[in-house]
């Protein structure tokens, strides 16, 4: 059945985004059409797909031009267009574009974006709502002195954060007062480089936490959702490489506190469609005990996330389609107590990388590309890719997500060991060894580990 009246919508991304909001398309009778660079005009997954040409190889040129995205969508006759995740996913200018072109953004408001995009205006929102926030500056710092008076007045150390942005940019610690100007200046430089917004704020650095989020599903007529957590500790360089569902280290209570207050503040800014509070779980004032640790705000992602398919496969609730949906005007097709969670969900991203060389980036061609035994719908594969599919050198690369689903975590573990040795990826390095190694380390099976540290790699 179409959702509200679209009929034609415009995918404004590329790679494994593209192939899964292509398949909720189809599953909901909707015409996807493809915007693609010139290295992606003869990828696998545009085979037999409308596609339009919106420039260059290099992103800056074309995902990443507002401009040409939206004049795509009205060249191809779209009523509606899905950014995916990246790229301008969370950019508030192509939401207002779109409105202005009559074209639907499949996200939310570009106001309730605007709001939650900017680090200090979502944390007032989030306390308002009863979240409980990591200790740090009121706003925005004005200059050097209301740094270090800041950061005197929270105790080291200290992190200093860009207001705009996000994926580890514009960070910098400082461990005493006298890093306090070195590190707010570089923050601020590198802010302004990657965001073009040169404001920082601090917060305490809290060290040795969980990342765990919550994703919450919202529709037009105040109706919000959660649907579960996911912990996300296990990262590098701030990009996440494990995640899974439950968390193993959270508290019932704590989880049940926080999910209340998720909603609230979903209903107060007015949000529509998928979203995804991000936390870090602070066990510092519990003896290092996480399952009596607090959660606390970091910032909300105002888009569906990569790991999406963690809390589908955990709940069996299809958030790309209802995000389609809820933004057609639709109202949610489901209420919380109609939500059930089932058994342990593991997901691990699968990059063309050299995890023994520093993480090369590994682009060419897959010259041989296979997927493992799906053992009954248990296990998923989300991906983009097929023999002979050339990883272009200009984008994130990721080459697919491999997601498991079994009644508990250890059995969970068992079968994504199985489904990684039953990948076949030839050509090009991947981080498939990357992974086995972490889900055969004691400190990742005992969940003895933090964000500080990769669980059983090298540091």
């Amino acid at each position: 059945m179409p959702a509200g009246s679209f009929h034609r919508l415009f995918v404004a991304n590329r790679g494994e985004v593209a192939a899964r909001i292509a398949r909720a398309c189809d599953q909901l009778g909707i015409t996807p059409v493809f915007g693609v660079s010139e290295a992606d005009a003869s990828a696998p997954y545009t085979k037999d797909r409308e596609t339009v040409l919106i420039g260059p190889g290099r992103a800056a040129q074309s995902y990443l031009d507002p401009m040409r995205v939206v004049q795509a969508a009205k060249q191809a006759r779209c009523s509606a267009l899905h950014p995916g995740w990246g790229f301008l996913s969370e950019n508030p200018l192509l939401a207002a574009m779109c409105e202005q072109h009559g074209i639907t953004f499949v996200g939310p408001p570009a106001h309730a974006m605007s709001l939650m995009g900017k680090k200090t205006p979502a944390k007032v929102t989030a306390k308002r709502a009863g979240l409980t926030l990591i200790p740090g500056s009121e706003g925005v710092l004005a200059d050097v002195a209301d740094a270090r008076a800041s950061a005197e007045r929270t105790g080291f150390p200290v992190l200093f954060k860009a207001e705009s942005g996000g994926g580890g940019r514009g960070m910098r610690i400082a461990r005493s007062a006298d890093e306090v100007e070195r590190a707010f200046l570089d923050a601020s430089a590198e802010a302004t480089a990657a965001f073009g917004d040169p404001r920082v704020f601090m917060e305490k650095l809290l060290e040795g936490g969980r990342h765990v989020e919550i994703q919450v599903m919202a529709d037009r007529y105040g109706n919000v959702v959660h649907v579960g957590e996911r912990d996300c500790t296990v990262q590098r360089n701030h990009q996440k490489l494990i995640e899974e569902s439950p968390s193993p280290v959270l508290s019932d209570e704590e989880r049940a506190r926080t999910f209340a207050a998720a909603i609230r503040c979903t209903k107060q800014i007015g949000y529509v469609g998928a979203g995804t509070m991000e936390f870090l779980l602070d066990a510092s004032g519990s003896g290092g005990d996480f399952s009596k640790g607090t959660l606390r705000f970091m910032e909300m992602n105002t888009r569906l996330q990569v790991e999406h398919p963690v809390s589908e496969m955990r709940s069996g609730l299809d958030l790309m389609s209802e995000m389609i949906r809820v933004c057609a005007g639709h109202r949610l097709s489901v209420k919380q107590e109609q939500i059930t969670f089932g058994g342990h969900v593991i997901e691990c991203r699968i990059n063309a990388e050299d995890p023994t060389d520093n993480f090369r980036p590994s682009p060419g061609e897959i010259t041989r590309f296979g997927l493992p035994d799906l053992e009954g719908g248990e296990v998923r594969v989300d991906t983009h890719v097929a023999s002979g599919y050339v990883v272009p050198p200009f984008y994130d690369s990721l080459i697919c997500k491999v997601i498991v689903r079994a009644e508990t975590r250890d059995l969970a573990i068992a079968r994504m060991e199985r489904a990684l040795r039953g990948m076949i990826v030839e050509g090009v390095k991947t981080t498939i060894p990357l992974h086995l190694t972490i889900l055969a380390s004691d400190a990742f099976r005992t969940n003895r580990y933090d964000t500080r540290a990769i669980p059983g790699w090298p540091t």
